[in-house]
């Protein structure tokens, strides 16, 4: 991770190997131990009595502070490990499988406080809350606008300039994540009462250094997910910062704001996968103990439990395929992020929330089991959404992506390039991430090429190649169909579409994107280290899922994929890996 300098200026910082990776996250699995054995301090019990408590779950943090999860958000050039976003996303999964308001609270409202000041601010600025982070403060970021339906462009905190060259801040922020311990606030404010895309800015604040009586806490919020995090607010009156706090020029924030959600909703929504992933365990732990050799044997007693697990290890596959890759593009294809990080947030409570829903059939009355192994389900089941909410949530993300479909269908859509093999591999060695390319809208999209490229190139050898190509083949129609819908929208000044048609027509395009994302994996993983990525079954079982969830008629899939993919679940259960792309080990 590195700021928008000179490319000549940037040090060349060497990424950690995949074996360095795969060892750090080997190593922080361990330190958090497995996490269903009650007598594990940073287990599951202990965990869910902080979350009754609605307090922070202290031994959990002291584990991290040991392992200096801090220095993670840290750029290697100012002395910390965050030479890759993949590689920080894949070293946080551990601590969101087990607690989703753990990873939150302890590092993930940081990492979205500092990304802004590694992307945006001066050299002094970073150096400053570098040295705060790597000894183990945190950081708080302040956008959330509760009274405006989370809309951070109507901001209630005003910044006006005085005569020697300061600022003075008024009104409040009532929802900041970690304020009560924050030792660096990044601030989003109104510097401009006329609207448009110049009225707001960002701050960089030092909470100590605010007069006394000018800034004033809130009272705590209390929310149903998420318990264990600390949400506060500040009111401001007539308090003076200086100039030097600005991250940016004056009337820069809105911007600056856009770039980061590119980066942070990537990161957030691919990290909470984790927690999806520990809800499959759970379902499949749960059946194995209580119904009579477990389903795989045949003996569970209905089809609907057997169907509900392999959905699930199904839906967290496509949805991992468009994470990883989301979160690859960054590196890979920057100028083009702002439409596939929206997309993976915006599928993020569509795929994710209803599929711990889909598995709760297999739980049965121990759905609403609090305490013990079944009780991380349902705090995992009241987390989640929490995550999908917000100035980055569903509405937020579908107003980055619908103004940008005319522009895509008439110039990118089956005419762009095809995207680069490496943006399928997971794992594989990244270039430096360059903050200078990312751009809020470029009009073009390298990734659904994947989609009709990968369709004219699947073999078809046996019956579940020759069904993964039929799929691919109906999405690639599906595909042609959404552009000639786009393309034929009403459009306010020759731009911006206009009417409801919008909304499915990015939903449409969330999930297209996400079928070419599977694709691709697939496709490019072929003679790879893990062969279940090469195989076929897993990605034909995904696009027929896409598919019906476009309200395509598919046919029924060969039996193979079914078995395949059951087979899949039952074997990492058993060698105790992750149910991910990156089919890691795991305690417990």
């Amino acid at each position: 991770m590195v700021t928008n300098a000179p490319a000549a200026a940037r040090p060349q910082t060497a990424a950690r190997s995949e074996a360095q990776v795969c060892a750090r996250v080997a190593d922080l699995e361990a330190l958090l131990g497995d996490p269903t054995d009650p007598a594990n301090p940073a287990g599951y019990p202990a965990l869910l009595r902080a979350d009754d408590d609605a307090v922070r779950f202290a031994h959990g943090e002291e584990l991290l502070d040991d392992f200096g999860m801090h220095t993670e958000y840290v750029p290697a050039r100012l002395g910390g490990r965050l030479d890759s976003i993949e590689t920080l996303v894949r070293v946080m999964r551990p601590v969101f499988r087990r607690d989703v308001g753990l990873g939150m609270g302890y590092g993930a409202m940081s990492f979205m406080a500092a990304s802004d000041v590694w992307n945006e601010g001066g050299e002094d600025q970073q150096r400053w809350l570098a040295a705060r982070l790597l000894r183990g403060a945190r950081a708080a970021i302040a956008q959330h606008e509760t009274a405006h339906s989370n809309d951070y462009v109507r901001s209630r905190v005003t910044a006006r300039e005085t005569p020697s060259g300061g600022l003075v801040l008024s009104g409040r922020k009532p929802m900041i994540n970690n304020l009560d311990r924050a030792e660096a606030l990044v601030l989003f404010c109104r510097t401009d009462p006329a609207p448009g895309s110049r009225s707001h800015s960002a701050l960089l604040l030092d909470p100590a250094e605010l007069p006394a009586g000018r800034a004033t806490l809130l009272d705590r919020h209390m929310a149903l997910g998420l318990r264990g995090n600390v949400w506060g607010g500040i009111a401001f009156d007539d308090c003076p910062v200086p100039a030097s706090a600005l991250l940016g020029p004056v009337g820069s924030g809105v911007a600056t704001a856009l770039r980061s959600f590119q980066i942070s909703r990537t990161v957030i929504s691919s990290m909470v996968l984790a927690a999806v992933d520990t809800s499959l365990r759970t379902a499949v732990r749960f059946d194995h103990e209580h119904r009579s050799g477990g389903w795989t044997s045949g003996a569970s007693d209905s089809q609907r439990t057997t169907a509900a697990i392999t959905g699930a290890f199904v839906n967290l596959l496509l949805y991992d395929c468009l994470a990883t890759v989301a979160t690859r593009a960054i590196h890979l294809l920057p100028e083009q992020t702002s439409v596939y990080s929206s997309a993976v947030k915006y599928l993020l409570p569509r795929i994710l929330t209803e599929t711990m829903y889909d598995l709760s059939i297999v739980l049965g009355a121990g759905f609403y089991a609090r305490t013990g192994t079944l009780g991380i389900f349902q705090k995992h089941v009241r987390d989640v959404p929490v995550v999908s909410l917000g100035h980055a949530g569903t509405v937020a993300c579908q107003a980055t992506v619908i103004p940008q479909l005319p522009r895509l269908a008439a110039r990118s859509w089956f005419r762009e390039e095809e995207a680069p093999a490496a943006l399928f591999r997971p794992g594989q060695a990244l270039p430096e991430f360059d903050a200078g390319r990312l751009s809020l809208a470029c009009g073009r999209d390298g990734l659904s090429a994947t989609l009709p490229a990968a369709a004219a190139d699947i073999p078809g050898r046996g019956p579940v190649e020759r069904a993964l190509a039929q799929l691919a083949g109906l999405l690639v129609d599906e595909f042609r169909d959404l552009r000639d819908r786009v393309l034929a929208l009403e459009l306010r000044d020759r731009t911006t579409p206009v009417g409801a048609a919008c909304f499915p027509l990015m939903d449409r395009y969330a999930l297209l994107l996400a079928a070419s994302a599977v694709l691709g994996v697939w496709r490019h993983n072929q003679g790879g280290p893990d062969p279940f990525l090469a195989d076929p079954a897993w990605a034909a079982a995904a696009l027929h899922r896409i598919a019906r969830r476009l309200g395509a008629t598919v046919p029924d899939l060969p039996r193979e994929c079914e078995t395949r993919v059951r087979h899949e679940v039952q074997l990492r259960f058993s060698d105790q890996r992750g149910y991910d792309l990156y089919n890691t080990p795991v305690p417990g």
